[in-house]
């Protein structure tokens, strides 16, 4: 956006600013999303649920981080996680109102989001047609990745070892040695019932 732009922005876009304190829960799953919400600084924890609630997936997340974008509008304007602020955060809001606002006066705002949303419905088509993986250890590693928010950080997988064995169609000791496979290899760690990935873009590595 050019100078000018920025000033009037600045000057007539009614921002919101907000701080949560660790342990405070920022959005949750169902709740009706009404505006964009940026994380300017701090830690946030995404949690996610399956359909059936069977496995949840809790991930670390950093700034520069937007929640959901996407469920501003749609036919489902509803959080599909919970976020929760792990350390102190701050945010700050544009109300739904403001973005079609923005989005009228400002071509180059209407462009950002309109690839913003690009982006992820192109990442999401891509996703359906990538190649399988060839061994257990690398279709594990996909299955996680592709149930993450964010491909990169600290993720923690609640699923038993016979719910995992079923979303990749092959059997629990197959797949428990896979996984205690990747546990040599200092890619995860494994517990009853869960399942830490320290790095989840070293785990992806081996898709390569």
């Amino acid at each position: 956006m050019s100078h000018d732009d920025l000033e009037q922005v600045a000057g007539h876009t009614r921002f919101g600013f907000v701080k949560y304190a660790s342990g405070q829960e920022v959005a949750a799953a169902g709740d009706k999303c009404h505006q964009l919400s940026l994380l300017l600084s701090g830690t946030l924890q995404c949690v996610t649920y399956s359909h059936d609630s069977s496995y949840h997936v809790t991930e670390t997340l950093l700034p520069p981080f937007m929640l959901q974008p996407e469920a501003i509008f749609g036919y489902n304007p509803y959080y599909t996680h919970t976020f929760r602020a792990a350390t102190e955060c701050s945010f700050m809001t544009i109300s739904k109102e403001e973005v079609m606002r923005l989005s009228v006066d400002f071509l180059v705002f209407r462009l950002n989001l309109l690839n913003v949303y690009a982006t992820r419905a192109q990442k999401q088509q891509r996703n359906l047609w990538l190649t399988a993986p060839s061994s257990l250890p690398a279709r594990i590693a996909r299955w996680l990745c592709q149930h993450c928010v964010y491909p990169a950080g600290p993720k923690t997988f609640h699923i038993l070892m016979t719910q995992l064995a079923a979303e990749v169609n092959d059997s629990r000791l197959d797949v428990s040695r896979a996984l205690n496979h990747l546990q040599r290899e200092s890619l995860l760690l494994l517990h009853r019932g869960v399942i830490e990935v320290p790095h989840m873009e070293h785990l992806l590595m081996i898709n390569s």
